[in-house]
Formats: structure tokens, sequence, C-alpha cells
């Protein structure tokens, strides 16, 4: 499994750090919809909202009416999947996300981000609330720690001093001058230590010793959070005391990971599911397992239980929902379905189910009288044993179903599960989880074709262009929908004529480069906020300076201004985003972490602490890093067997995107048409034979020709480009040759000839 490592200050190393990527989330869909699978589910039981977490890395906060749920908000900061969330407190919404993050919300909001927690070393999987005890919320995860937050400490303002490991964001993205807190952190570990923490000189606290050995996949507290339970990868279950962070007891029995606690409201039971297959029951008090319930014929990932703590549903890996009674272990298949459950949340007389699916299902549960679904019939004991089920399983007898339909469904857009660039690298191909096939057109963020559940493999054959473009962006599709990454200097690696982008009233002949204009398409609403917060696209203080970003020479120097585009803020049509479905950038700057933000929703406030310097120094100063293999060198020689006499023997050198037809040019202009005109026969054809100086060693730009034509120019002889024996289209690249059709590592050679009787 990949690891993120900590988003903490690593500014004392002495190695030098990579740049900061910049990362544009694209959608087509709307945005009240989830994309990928939904992880976690959280309700409030004095309301008709329910919240949902999923793997497209957002929260959502639904209104559920009888027949119909709406979206009513979008929490967008985490930059990775959102693995648990907890409602805690007044109007409090705590998430945790495999970006090493834990966030606390403001619930009732449009998805204001209160504070970005960041104290854990790897994935965050798991949180757990005290109900009537609304400060306290618990987080595990994969590094094996488990730390207990005192919210009202963790959120209380402080005078702000220094550069601090946690953020007040609204968002995600740092504002200027917010306070800072002071958090108070009890950790725990292995040796019943317990050490709080504060540090007024950061608002926060420094990392701290890990609890678990192995890694945390699931926490459980009690009502008035006097009890928490952990368990993960070690197969125990561990007991604390989260007033002091002590450890109390330690439970064994499962045989495999444990995935998923549950505690009474009074403490002192507790429920455990394991990728074992088994349900058990432990009494605290007795510190023993007094029951275990053979369910699931695999991994249990999911369980809620009725108010009494008499009956549980659970979930997990075979699909499948069951009700099962503790004391007469008389259990009940209510539903299956087409994914893994991943998490369940009783609601009012229903039970949610989340599942690997971008849909959410509400299902009947009788919550109030759950021993009314018990006596309908079709239930099966409960074993003891894990191989009894299985057996019962391999021998046909799984029982049916009660409900084969959810009473609501909370639609989801299916994820991409495939994609493809295409050779032109502006066009992406991909296939989503229902076997629709579309093509984007990432410069713009939009879907320019949908296909319709078509072969994958097939289209992208029929989409193949014989065109060679530098691979200035990569592309996954992890959070369910496309995610394109731009890395400095590579990302600048790309250019096209103007013509080649139909852009209207530019010379057909200027240069594009496609990250630069991609940049200020994603951030023309910031540069437009910012020019009228201060006057003008670039910075308060005119251009961004090397004071204004620690550490980095802005110089001519060492960047180079990109002459071919005028530095303003002007975005090309190939390059506007769509503010019906716009992206969402993900990126870093010099303080706070990583974050994520539509780019309709900037300010204009935003700057070096929140983007990366480059991405700046691109947008607001027009300059551009030095980049390699832009130019490609190659041999121009008459072709074999041909009139003409060789004129010139030197390398020569030209953009990567020449095209052939000013190779042609080229050749008309130094080997033609310095000659006189009687050199030319009354049919236009070249008169063999006729000697030239030889050629010196040149370059060819892209603004040969640009004059008018010469009187003489109606007569001049048809010329072909020739490399490997094979005739070039005039419409093809130095770059695009070089790759289809010379295909060796040394330099280019191109052949011309004269073409008789045209």
């Amino acid at each position: 499994m990949h690891r993120v490592g900590s988003a903490g200050n690593t500014s004392n190393s002495t190695r030098p750090r990579k740049e900061k990527r910049l990362t544009y989330v694209l959608s087509d869909a709307d945005d009240t919809k989830h994309c990928a699978g939904i992880n976690c589910l959280a309700v409030s039981d004095g309301s008709d909202f329910l919240f949902t977490g999923s793997r497209d890395g957002t929260l959502k906060r639904w209104l559920v009416g009888e027949d119909a749920a709406t979206c009513s908000a979008t929490f967008e900061s985490h930059v990775d999947w959102v693995n648990d969330a907890v409602l805690a407190g007044d109007n409090r919404l705590v998430s945790c996300s495999s970006d090493t993050t834990v966030k606390v919300w403001n619930s009732v909001s449009g998805g204001t981000c209160i504070r970005t927690l960041r104290q854990h070393s790897d994935y965050v999987t798991c949180l757990a609330a005290a109900g009537t005890n609304s400060n306290i919320v618990a987080s595990g995860g994969l590094g094996g720690e488990v730390f207990i937050w005192d919210l009202e400490a963790a959120l209380a303002p402080v005078s702000k001093s220094g550069d601090a490991m946690e953020d007040e964001c609204s968002n995600g993205v740092n504002g200027a001058g917010h306070q800072l807190p002071i958090t108070s952190l009890r950790t725990i570990n292995s040796s019943n230590n317990i050490s709080v923490h504060s540090t007024p000189s950061h608002g926060y606290v420094p990392l701290s010793a890990k609890g678990h050995k192995e890694s945390v996949y699931a926490l459980a507290m009690n009502e008035t959070g006097t009890h928490l339970v952990s368990g993960g990868t070690e197969k125990v279950v561990r007991v604390w005391d989260p007033r002091s962070g002590s450890k109390t007891m330690k439970l064994k029995g499962h045989t495999d990971n444990i995935r998923v606690l549950l505690l009474d409201p009074a403490g002192r039971f507790c429920l455990s599911g394991s990728s074992d297959s088994m349900i058990r029951l432990w009494d605290l008090t007795m510190q023993r397992c007094i029951h275990t319930y053979a369910v699931h014929t695999d991994s249990v990932w999911a369980l809620a239980s009725t108010p009494s703590f008499g009956h549980v549903y659970s979930g997990g890996r075979d699909r499948s929902l069951y009700l099962t009674d503790l004391q007469t272990r008389d259990s009940l298949l209510l539903c299956t379905g087409e994914h893994p459950i991943l998490q369940l949340a009783l609601h009012h007389d229903s039970i949610w189910a989340a599942t690997s699916d971008s849909s959410v299902n509400r299902w009947p549960a009788e919550v109030n009288n759950p021993r009314k679904l018990i006596q309908r019939g079709g239930t099966f004991l409960a074993g003891n044993l894990s191989f009894s089920r299985a057996r019962v399983s391999l021998e046909g007898s799984t029982p049916a179903p009660v409900y084969n339909e959810p009473t609501l469904t909370i639609p989801g857009t299916p994820g991409i599960v495939q994609h493809e660039i295409l050779n032109n690298r502006r066009h992406v191909l991909t296939k989503d989880a229902s076997g629709s096939v579309k093509l984007w057109e990432i410069t713009r963020g939009i879907v320019i074709e949908d296909y319709g559940k078509v072969s994958f493999d097939e289209k992208k054959e029929e989409l193949f262009e014989m065109v060679s473009i530098p691979a200035w962006f990569t592309v996954d599709t992890r959070l369910g929908s496309l995610s394109v990454h731009l890395d400095t200097p590579q990302c600048f690696s790309a250019e096209m004529y103007s013509a080649d982008l139909n852009i209207v009233g530019k010379p057909e002949d200027d240069k594009i480069n496609l990250a630069r204009e991609t940049l200020k398409g994603l951030l023309a609403h910031w540069l437009a906020k910012r020019k009228q917060r201060f006057g003008s696209p670039a910075s308060a203080n005119g251009e961004l300076s090397g004071k204004d970003i620690p550490g980095r020479s802005l110089s001519h120097s060492r960047n180079d201004l990109d002459a071919s585009s005028e530095n303003d803020s002007m975005v090309y049509p190939p390059f506007e985003f769509s503010t019906v479905s716009p992206p969402s950038i993900i990126t870093e700057g010099s303080h706070g972490g990583p974050w994520r933000k539509k780019i309709t929703d900037f300010d204009g406030t935003e700057d070096e602490k929140d983007f990366p310097w480059w991405c700046l120094d691109c947008v607001l100063n027009n300059r551009l890093p030095p980049r390699e293999n832009t130019k490609c060198s190659f041999y121009l020689q008459a072709f074999e067997g041909s009139n003409v006499q060789i004129l010139t023997q030197g390398k020569l050198s030209a953009p990567r995107i020449l095209r052939i037809h000013k190779v042609v040019n080229y050749v008309l202009e130094k080997m033609v048409l310095e000659k006189p005109l009687d050199s030319v026969g009354s049919d236009g054809t070249f008169a063999p034979g006729l000697g030239g100086g030889p050629l010196p060693t040149s370059a060819i730009g892209d603004g040969s020709f640009r004059s008018g034509l010469k009187p003489w120019h109606k007569l001049r002889p048809s010329i072909e480009i020739l490399c490997n024996n094979q005739v070039l289209d005039k419409d093809l690249s130095l770059a695009t040759v070089r790759a289809y059709i010379w295909k060796k590592s040394d330099d280019l050679v191109l052949n011309y000839r004269v073409v008789q009787g045209r």
C-alpha cells in the first residue's frame, strides 16, 4: 500500500527538496454527487442530516426526506481519501484522511474547514467520539499512533508566533492573520505512559511516540468518554482510559486484523469485527470474550448496534448485511448488494450502508423493534466457529434476503477506472465503472466526446495520432476522477503553434507553452480577484520578487522570460476552464501543508504561502524555468540519386515542433531562390546541375518566410523531404519524424529532392 509521508516541517533537511507539485482534479458531473466509494457515514440523531465521506476526497451533507435526499453542502479540503468522520460537539464535524490529517468543520456551514490538525505520520484511518462528552475525539492510523483530542483546547485561539504545524483554514487554504490554537494532546502508547504536550511558540505539539506497535484500523468510545478501545493488525483489542491515557487491558482472541469496534453506552461491553470473519462480544469487567458469532463468510468491516446493545447489524466483504440477536444468536440476512459494505449508520428506523460504490443505500431496519424482523422467520443460528458458517455457505443453503431493494438510494457518479493519455498530450481517454468511455480535453477540463459503452482499446486505437509531444503532465484516477499533475520543470517542456490550437488573433507561428497557458486558465479567477484587491494582476508590490519567496532566486539568469507570450492574464479559448463544473486545485506553498480548493472559490489573498513559487513566477512574472529538449538537431542532405548538387553538409538546429513545410521553405530559400531566374525552367521545375555555394551550419527559425512572396515564388519547384526513404507529410513536426520514422538515438537525417513535372 502506498504511504503518504508526514506533512510536517522538513526545512531542516540538508538535501535539496523536490519542488511542490500542482494538481488539478477534473469533474464533468454534478458536484452534488460523489464519484468514488463511500468510506464513512455520520448521522445526527436530532436532525435529518446525513454526512458521507468518500474516496473522492470530499464529504457531503445530505438533507434526507422520505423519498429523496438533497446535497446541501460539500466539504472540500482533504487531498486524499476521506476514511472516517464523526459528529462532535456543537455543529462540529471531524474527518480523517489518507492525507495524514484530521480536519474540523462547521457542520451547518456551506463547507467551512475550521482547523487542520497535522499530527499523524501516515494515513489516518479511524475516529471515535464520546457522545455526551462532546469535546473528546480519538484518531488512529497506519503509523500506529492513537491520539486523543480535546477539541475545545485544540480550537482555542492563541497569539500567532512562528510557523505552526496546524492551520486554520477555509476550505483548506490558510488565511492571512489567522490566529493559531494551543492544542492539548494525549498520546497513548503501549507502556502505559501519557504525555500532555503544549507548545506555545507554535500553538501546537510536536509529533509524539506511537501507541500501537502496528497499524490501527478501528476505534470506539463509550457515551461518556470513560473507555476507549482500539484494534488493528496486532489482532488484539486494547482498552484505554481516555481521561488519563493509561492502558487498562489487552484482549486476545481474533486470528486476523481487527477492522471495526463498538462500545455500549456504559462502556461495559465491546463488539469487534475482524478479517477472520468473526464477530466477538467482550465483557470488559470480566476482561474476556463471552460470545463469538459466525455470521459472515468473509471479513467483517462494519457494525452498528441498537441503543440497548441487544442486536447488532453487520456488513463486510461478503457484500451482505445481517441482523443478529446477541442473546439468542439468531441471525437474519437483510440484504445482499453488489459491493462490499464499508460502514453502517442507524438513522431513525432505517440503516444506511456505505460501500465501495459511489452510491449510498438506505434499508429498513426496525431499529426500535428488531425482534419484529427476526420473528418473520428465515433466520439461522450464528455458530461460534468460522468454518461452520463457511460450510453452510458451501452447501448452498445460504438464506434468502429479507429485502431486495433499498427504500432510498443517493446516487453517485461512476468513478474512472481506466485511462490513457493520447499522443497529442491534450486529450485523455477514460472508462468509468459503468463502462462508459469518454474523451477529455485536459487544457479545458471538459469532456469533448462521450462515446457511451464501447470498447476502450478499440477507441484508443481509433484515436491514435502520429504526433510526438513531450509528456508535460501525468494523470491518476485514485480519487475516482482525473487528477492532472504538473511538476516543474518537466511540465513546461511542451509547446504548440497558435495555428494548431486555432487561436484567433495571434500569428500562426507563435509558440504556445501548454503548461503556462493551462496555469493561466486555472488561476484566471484568482488573478481577477487579486486584481480587484490590489489593482493589478501581479502582487500587491507589483512583481513577485525574490524577497517574497525565501531561498529562491527569481533572476532572469535562472529563469527564462517567455518572450513569445505577452505578460498578461488573458486566457485563450483552448485553456478556458468550466465555471459550471470547475476543477479543484491540490497543491501546497511554503506554509500549512497540502490543501484542496475549487478554482472558483479563490478570493485573491492566496500567495506564496499557498501556491508553489514556480507556479506564481510563471503566472505573475511570465517566467519559465530553463527547459531541455526544446530543439532538434538534424542533417539536411540531397536524396541519393538526385541530380541536385549537395549544397550543405552542416548540422542544423530547429524547434522540435517545426513543421516539415518549414524545411521545404528553407530548401527553397537557400537552394533555389538565390539562383538567377534562368535557372528555373519555363514549366517551373528546378534546372538540375546548377551549383551553388555551400550552406554554413545554421538554425532554422519559426519566422522564416513571414514576409511577402517574391515575384518568382510562383515559379518555384516542388520539393519533397524524405526520411528513411519515406516521403514526409508537410504537416509533421521534426519531433514526430524522429519518434515514428527515424526511430534512432543519433541525429536525425532528412533528405530533399526536386519532383519533376509539378
